[in-house]
């Protein structure tokens, strides 16, 4: 049985009707696949992932490790480890048949003698079952609606070191079907079929990448390297062939000078070079122009199964993922988001798409029930580079399985995501430029000020070295809007060598904005005083004694007092004692500069330091954090100083301690986003009436998951 169906009589209320219309799909758990490991340390990954019939096992395919995975959702919002399966080899693909998973597994030697073997695993006990051997290096599977065939595409990668990593590179690659009876492997009925002397580009080398059946039966492939897709009649005759075309892009960002978010340029008869495929309906299929070699073309694509092109995204796919603040600007110069896996499936009378982008971390929700008119309808953030996603229309799910695992780093581990269709407001994206005059691409939000017109002013940090800009938030609005974009510029041309971490009014229509120094990319720490149109009017450095003992961990927030700037100093330097960090002042009128010290929470892992200042009525509230992430991190707080202890001493001097207040544990407020907990929470505002908003920094969606959340709290 196949999940692609309508919605089962348990969730009819769920799906059913006019109230649909309403309906989104919010994440509600994840699992961190550590959870399955002997050695929790050991680098592991879910990348492929599919489902029970019943729906309460997920299953993944996990490369690192060499087996599959098991989770337990009877509980979806409380996903359990069910434990690993050895497979032998390099799973590479899982697709379910009833009770029973079909895994393809790489055993191959070498790209010139490549192996691989279909092997049947029993999700109830875990058993293997039965395996065939596919003589080839397996890339993905899927079965057909009776559960009585897998299809396998052997793909026979290319070896990308040798010869610029073209295609050409024998042995070539071809597809198989495998007959099952009973949920049992028969071996016997497995059927090779010759796709080569096929495609315009290398027909001699064809490399099947994506597989998906339709209700009648009929096997569409997408073969990436060789720009084409390729149709079976169920009984493996090969029923059309067609090239998956170009694409000419206008309005994308295609330098990777990995600082500026510039959505100006083109690249006309960009190849789709597709990866992922799934059927509509029994005539249409969408794929997913992720690219390989020569092409790429950042958008999604219907075709009818004759190759009539039936519509086509062009830039406008990544366009909402660019509002959400995900857009990953390393990228620019390759493939931009790269939209990779899919999967279709209809929820009462709606067919959705889920795509995923593996670059910028997201999966943007299609209505697709007419195949010829597709409507975006949101867009999610997944873990790091999703791979794999499968749809439970019965329990109104869906969950996809992401890769990367960056514990080595410190950083997430690989995830499973589990979401629910609900009927309720989206829960993500938090903030957004959504509306705005121009397509304003955003992320590494750090500092932000609340000004007296109802606004929120912020600025990103330097990974947008390039495009130093403060953001005007509207937070009256769900999700709240970036509406502009300020460049922050010298004579008129983006300032460069800042860091913009803190940013606070200067009472007069301009802005105070801290910046954090470092010296080996000398970048000096320095406050800017900005004028309203962005033009800095004056820099001021830091005075000799400071340099002295300066680290690069400097200004993370700035407030006013008066006339006197605040800055929180993120950990300690040179003259600190561990465990205390100096909050900075400077006096605009006398130029004196004074300081007091901040004692931190200890902690057992990692660091912490400060992220934010922000001053209001009688008390300085401040956000500390440690650098952990996910279950690891136990430090995300915001704390208040009274201002009457605010009295800078002299630099040099032994500064006065000050008393600090635990007022909000910000742990709680992450984990009810359903992901694993972020580890940097860096803007923090305070309006004048007491609101607090709060925001976390993506990192440029560099080794994130590009998630940004922008949420307020009322109680100060």
């Amino acid at each position: 049985m196949t999940f692609k169906s309508a919605c089962l009589t348990s969730i009819i209320a769920l799906c059913a009707g006019p109230a649909l219309a309403e309906m989104h799909f919010n994440r509600i758990a994840s699992f961190a696949t550590p959870h399955n490991n002997a050695d929790a340390a050991a680098n592991s990954s879910a990348e492929i992932i599919a489902a029970s019939e019943d729906g309460m096992t997920l299953i993944y395919t996990d490369s690192p490790l060499g087996v599959v995975g098991l989770i337990d959702i009877t509980d979806a919002a409380k996903p359990k480890a069910k434990g690993n399966i050895d497979m032998g080899g390099e799973p590479t693909s899982v697709t379910v048949i009833g009770n029973t998973a079909f895994v393809a597994v790489n055993t191959s030697e070498s790209f010139t003698n490549p192996s691989g073997k279909l092997v049947s695993v029993n999700l109830a006990n875990g058993s293997v079952t039965g395996e065939c051997d596919l003589g080839g290096q397996p890339d993905s599977t899927a079965h057909d609606a009776a559960g009585g065939m897998v299809a396998v595409a052997i793909e026979n990668e290319r070896d990308e070191d040798f010869e610029d990593g073209r295609v050409g590179q024998l042995p070539a690659g071809y597809m198989v079907t495998v007959g099952v009876k009973n949920e049992a492997l028969a071996c016997d009925s497995l059927k090779k079929i010759d796709v080569s002397g096929l495609t315009e580009i290398a027909p001699e080398d064809p490399e099947p990448e994506f597989v998906d059946i339709n209700a009648q039966g009929e096997i569409a492939v997408t073969l990436q390297e060789n720009n084409a897709i390729v149709v079976l009649n169920a009984d493996g005759s090969i029923q059309n062939q067609f090239s998956a075309g170009a694409v000419d892009l206008v309005n994308i960002d295609a330098t990777d000078e990995r600082a500026a978010l510039l959505f100006a340029e083109s690249q006309p008869g960009r190849l789709r070079e597709p990866d992922g495929l799934q059927w509509i309906d029994a005539d249409h299929v969408m794929i997913t122009n992720e690219g390989d070699m020569d092409g790429g073309s950042r958008s999604i694509t219907v075709f009818h199964k004759n190759g009539t092109l039936v519509w086509e995204s062009g830039n406008a796919f990544e366009t909402p993922i660019i509002q959400a603040g995900h857009y990953p600007d390393k990228r620019s110069d390759a493939k931009g988001v790269e939209p990779e896996g899919m999967e279709i499936a209809t929820f009462g009378e709606t067919t959705y798409a889920f795509i995923l982008s593996e670059r910028s971390s997201t999966v943007s929700v299609y209505d697709v029930t007419d195949p010829a008119h597709p409507q975006f309808k949101q867009v999610l953030a997944s873990g790091i580079s999703p791979e794999g996603v499968i749809a439970i229309p019965s329990r109104g799910l869906f969950a996809t399985a992401n890769e990367v695992d960056l514990g080595e780093d410190g950083g997430a581990r690989a995830h499973v995501m589990i979401y629910e269709l609900q009927d309720a407001p989206a829960a993500y994206p938090q903030l957004t430029s959504e509306g705005a005059n121009e397509l304003i691409g955003w992320g590494a939000i750090s500092g932000m000020t609340a000004g007296d017109d109802g606004m929120i002013y912020a600025v990103n940090d330097s990974f947008y070295g390039f495009q130093p800009r403060i953001f005007t938030i509207d937070p009256s609005q769900t999700p709240a809007r970036i509406v502009s974009a300020l460049d922050v510029t010298r004579a008129g041309h983006p300032a460069q060598k800042l860091d913009m971490e803190g940013i606070t009014s200067d009472g007069k229509g301009g802005f105070w904005v801290a910046s954090e120094g470092r010296t080996d990319r000398l970048v000096p720490h320095a406050l800017y005083h900005v004028k309203a149109n962005g033009e800095i009017k004056e820099e001021i450095a830091l005075p000799a004694e400071l340099l002295a003992v300066e680290t690069r961990y400097g200004f993370e927030g700035i407030t006013k007092l008066g006339d006197t700037l605040w800055m929180a100093v993120q950990r300690e330097w040179g003259d600190d004692e561990k465990g205390f960090v100096k909050l900075l002042a400077y006096n605009t009128e006398t130029k004196d500069w004074g300081a007091v010290r901040y004692p931190l929470d200890k902690v057992e892992s990692g660091w912490a330091g400060l992220s934010e200042i922000v001053a209001h009525g009688d008390y300085v509230y401040l956000i500390e954090r440690d650098n952990q992430i996910g279950e690891a991190a136990k430090v995300k707080q915001i704390t208040r100083v009274a201002v009457s202890e605010l009295v800078p001493a002299a630099l040099g001097s032994d500064l006065p301690v000050v008393t600090k207040e635990v007022v909000r544990d910000l742990i709680p407020d992450l984990a009810a986003n359903g992901g694993y907990v972020v580890d940097k929470i860096e803007g923090m505002a305070i309006a004048p009436n007491g609101t607090a908003y709060i925001s976390t920094d993506n990192d440029g969606v560099d080794d994130s998951s590009g998630e940004t959340f922008f949420w307020s709290i009322s109680q100060f």
